[in-house]
């Protein structure tokens, strides 16, 4: 080491010039004598050992350093040299007379600008020095000028040519740097040496026009190449510097500037707009788009232009005016930032819109842009000329006894154009329209948006406009958004909210209590039958949906008798299973209700019976057989429980009990959606026939978008559209006297040999399945990723699902006999789930070897309550094991404290329902929840996927099939991964 860091140094700059790549700098430290003098001892420093001397540097020494070293011979050839080259080497081949690689050349040389531009900006402050023939690097001193010098440029025409030259003045004193040896060390932008100092110029002055005239006093541009001249080099001269012109003239232009927004559509494969092609606009052939351009005086820019001076030429007969045109650029700005505030979204003063979004923005800032003084203008063919003036719809809603009375006026401008056109158009999807005065009128987009359900669901009379009284969540959202001015009853307002819906009295004969949550449903319940609405009870399961529906009931049954009308005969239908049920509910709350059971092989198939009754119990399966008998009575009440039965609108059942006739319409139901969103148009078309419009327009206008295209703003307006109608509480929000439950996921290793078993299956199916795709396709490969995803859930459970012969064991089955083990020993009763009958088998057989006694549920059991009361009410039967279909609604195992899932299921509201079936009302106890995954296995992977696939909302599950659907061909790689 030269110089020591323990001694005083100093950090110098020092300037050199390369063969091929002009001035470079390199950095130094220099030992310091005794009076802090420059001595000769000194070295280089690079970002190698710049911390070795960290005392003497700061944080603008670092970046100098590190900048210098990246200039250097050696870091060029690295970085430019596609193989391994001595500097030398690549610098006589790249920079060959004859051979060399002018665009690498040139590439370097922009590339070295830029850092020598950046150098020397930080150089200000520090010592530099230009560097001797010997690499002495102190050799003589470079004093960096801290005030910038001026340049001004000189044009005298005379008869025969222009002269061309520019002065330098520096602190007000002329600069004389025309053969003085001057030298330009960076030209992007101009830094040059003179006489030892180091100046830089204003306004960034580029080298190149300085550089012609270091040995040269002027550049003579002869008269027959003036004209071109003045136009190419002249004219953007004037705009950024200073210039002294003698035989021409300069006149500059001062005044108010006044902000033009022109318009024009873009049609066909036109790209021509006001000032030429606009090739980067072609992606929005048929859109309006809207150009700010800015006029001084008749002179106009556009608003990506932005030069503080734009300078246009003019000539007459032999002279020339350049007419400098001073732009207040601030005020500029300013007005395109307005512009972006109030909506129009200009990029470099440029927009394209949809049409009727254009258009319906102009109408909404008619009068802020008059204020604003920004003129509007049309470019384009005079034939098709559209109207930009101001659009308007007056809307008023009154309620009448069963309906809302509709009145509109809708105006453009002067004109009032009838609602009854303004609905079809909206309608049809069409945008335009002509006026009396032949100009062309764009419906703003937002009508479409704010109005369109409006337009879809109002019933159009001879004379008048009407709409149902359940489209009330419709009226309300337009009178919330300003949209319609709305007359209503106060207490049809309440429906927006249940909680504050009036009471309603319990049935005097109504024997029990009811929960708060319980009474706030009863009164919800009497409130839509006021006004002659039908709902949706979804409460959770176990929240008492039956109490609620039979305290309704019997209060129909009393006020009929009170008021002296005929006795109201309900239908209930029901899955068979739930019939016993049902009664013996009935008996216990409402013993005042006379109840037939219409189920028996030999029941009278005649409706004159049902006049003897107040209630009519009847399965899903004896309305497909009797519907030609059923629908000839008109009941009171149809409700539907477990409504779910008529999700497939397309469906007998469905389609049957819609033919069932009846004063008013209920259904019951945990889980109003399964499959889709089509099983809520299913359900609610049942209840309040028109409420969700036709299938076809259910399923563009909702379905798709949400399942499809995950349409948070859809789903918000279907919620909106069906919350009077739909009344759904979670355990979580009303049970709060539930005990808790705890929910635990259990993952579980495979045996050796259930592993092997798994990835001989995966693969088969692996190759199988993504064959199938790339033939096939995806839709038509569903079948088969069902079956073999299935087959892997099988043998993640047990290998013996699918093999009988199998003679190894399963982590799965290990796991759960150990916590099955431990919570008997510790006096639990517990709840085994499987969706597999043959997984239930293997753990039957299991709990027989260990003579435990249970209760068994599958779809072929026969008598369901039997088994229910042997494991309720007999401390001896301490396991229950339930098939997921069979044990899905109905059950109640409030005996149960531990509840074991055995497999994951592609719908987590069939878990729920599972869990159900002990946490609900009744439970004394905490509830323990188990999970058992295998890990590794397609069971960990379906959770992950389930929580990227189920996001719009809580009530959007699926079944298997309709979860396959749903995947994408990544999806399915994962899955067999």
């Amino acid at each position: 080491m030269i110089v020591s860091p323990l001694e005083p140094f100093q950090i110098v700059y020092s300037l050199f010039q390369h063969q091929f790549l002009g001035f470079l700098f390199e950095s130094f430290v220099v030992q310091l004598d005794a009076n802090r003098r420059l001595t000769l001892k000194y070295q280089n420093i690079s970002s190698q050992n710049a911390a070795e001397f960290a005392s003497g540097l700061n944080e603008t020494d670092y970046e100098l350093i590190k900048l210098m070293d990246s200039i250097q011979q050696d870091a060029v050839t690295r970085q430019y040299s596609n193989k391994k080259m001595l500097p030398n080497a690549f610098f006589l081949k790249v920079y060959d007379a004859k051979t060399g690689d002018k665009v690498l050349q040139n590439t370097i040389h922009q590339s070295l600008e830029r850092k020598r531009a950046l150098i020397l900006e930080k150089l200000k402050g520090k010592l530099l020095f230009e560097m001797g023939n010997d690499g002495n690097p102190t050799n003589k001193r470079i004093h960096i000028e801290k005030e910038k010098a001026t340049v001004l440029f000189h044009f005298r025409r005379n008869e025969e040519d222009t002269h061309y030259f520019p002065t330098i003045k520096h602190k007000g004193e002329k600069l004389e740097f025309q053969y003085q040896n001057a030298m330009l060390i960076c030209s992007e932008p101009a830094w040059l040496l003179l006489k030892g100092h180091l100046y830089h110029f204003e306004k960034e002055v580029d080298g190149h026009k300085l550089k012609p005239f270091l040995n040269k006093k002027f550049i003579a541009v002869p008269r027959k190449l003036e004209e071109d001249y003045y136009k190419k080099f002249v004219t953007p001269l004037i705009e950024s510097f200073d210039v002294y012109a003698k035989g021409f003239e300069i006149k500059t232009i001062e005044t108010e500037l006044k902000p033009i927004l022109y318009f024009y559509e873009l049609a066909g494969n036109s790209t021509t707009s006001l000032f030429g092609g606009d090739r980067e606009l072609e992606s929005n052939i048929g859109k309006i788009v809207f150009e700010l351009i800015f006029d001084y005086k008749g002179y106009r820019f556009k608003a990506d232009n932005l030069n503080p001076v734009n300078v246009q030429l003019e000539k007459y007969q032999e002279n020339y005016t350049f007419y400098r045109v001073k732009r207040n650029l601030l005020k500029e700005e300013g007005i395109q930032i307005s512009l972006i505030a109030q909506g129009l979204p200009l990029k470099n003063g440029k927009v394209a819109l949809e049409k009727t979004l254009a258009f319906q923005w102009l109408s909404e800032h008619q009068t802020w842009l008059r204020e604003e003084g920004i003129v509007i203008y049309q470019q384009g063919k005079e034939e098709k000329r559209y109207f930009v003036g101001k659009t308007h719809i007056n809307l008023e809603i009154k309620e009448n006894y069963d309906w809302f009375d509709i009145n509109a006026k809708v105006t453009f401008g002067d004109f009032e154009i009838p609602f009854l056109k303004i609905r079809k158009l909206i309608l049809s999807g069409k945008y335009e329209f002509t006026l009396p005065n032949g100009e062309i009128a764009v419906i703003p987009e937002a009508w479409f948006t704010q109005y369109g359900d409006l337009m879809h669901f109002i019933d159009e009379k001879t004379d008048a406009f009407t709409l149902k009284k359940h489209h009330l969540s419709l009226v309300q959202e337009l009178q919330t958004g300003g949209y319609a001015q709305v007359a209503m009853s106060r207490k049809l307002e309440q429906l927006r909210d249940f909680e504050q819906i009036e009471d309603s009295q319990l049935p005097v004969h109504f024997r029990g209590e009811l929960r708060p949550y319980q009474k706030a449903g009863f009164n919800w319940l009497m409130f839509l039958n006021q006004y002659r609405f039908g709902g949706c009870l979804a409460d959770d399961m176990g929240l008492g949906k039956t109490v609620q529906t039979l305290a309704l009931l019997q209060a129909q049954k009393e006020n009929a008798e009170k008021n002296g009308e005929t006795k109201p005969v309900s239908l209930l239908v029901m899955p068979t299973s739930l019939l016993y049920n049902w009664e013996m509910e009935a008996n216990k709350f409402t013993p005042k209700l006379k109840i037939l059971i219409y189920n028996k092989t030999n029941r009278i198939k005649n409706t004159a019976i049902f006049n003897y009754y107040d209630l009519v119990l009847t399965s899903y399966g004896i309305v497909r057989l009797d519907i030609e008998i059923l629908k000839q009575f008109y009941f009171h009440y149809v409700i539907l429980d477990e409504s779910q039965a008529i999700k497939n609108p397309e469906s007998a059942i469905s389609q049957l009990v819609r033919e069932l006739k009846s004063k008013f319409r209920l259904v019951l139901t945990g889980t109003p959606i399964e499959n889709s969103t089509m099983d809520l148009w299913s359900q609610m078309s049942f209840v309040n026939g028109g409420l969700l419009g036709s299938q076809s327009f259910f399923q563009k206008e909702f379905l798709q978008p949400i399942e499809k295209n995950q349409d948070l703003s859809k789903l918000q307006k279907l919620q909106t559209i069906i919350k009077p109608f739909v009344l759904r509480r979670h355990k979580s929000q009303v049970a709060k006297d539930l005990p808790d439950k705890e929910e635990h996921i259990h993952y579980s290793e495979m045996s050796e040999l259930q592993e092997k078993k798994y990835e001989e299956i995966k693969s088969h199916y692996r190759n199988q399945i993504l064959d199938l795709i790339e033939k096939q396709g995806l839709a038509q490969s569903q079948l088969i990723v069902l079956q073999g995803l299935t087959k892997l859930r099988q043998v993640a459970n047990h290998p013996r699902m699918i093999e009988e012969g199998y003679e190894g064991d399963s982590g799965k089955l290990r796991d759960v006999l150990h916590k099955l083990e431990t919570a008997l020993s510790e006096k639990h009763k517990v709840l085994i789930f499987s969706q597999f009958v043959k997984h239930l088998t293997i753990i039957r057989q299991e709990l027989e070897k260990r003579n435990v006694r249970y209760a068994y549920l599958d779809g072929a059991t026969k008598d369901r309550q039997e088994q229910v009361d042997l494991f309720q009410k007999n401390a001896c039967i301490p396991v229950f094991l339930i098939s997921l279909k069979a044990g899905g609604t109905g059950l109640n195992l409030t005996a149960a404290d531990y509840v074991f899932l055995l497999d994951p299921w592609w719908n987590p509201a069939v878990e729920a329902q599972a869990i159900d079936r002990a946490h609900r009302i009744g439970q004394e106890n905490k509830v323990l929840i188990y999970k058992f995954i295998t890990k590794n296995t397609v069971e960990e992977k379906i959770l992950l996927l389930q929580q990227g696939k189920i996001k719009l909302a809580s009530e959007l599950i699926t079944t298997e099939e309709s979860f396959v659907k749903q995947l994408t061909q990544a999806d399915i790689e994962r899955l067999l991964m």
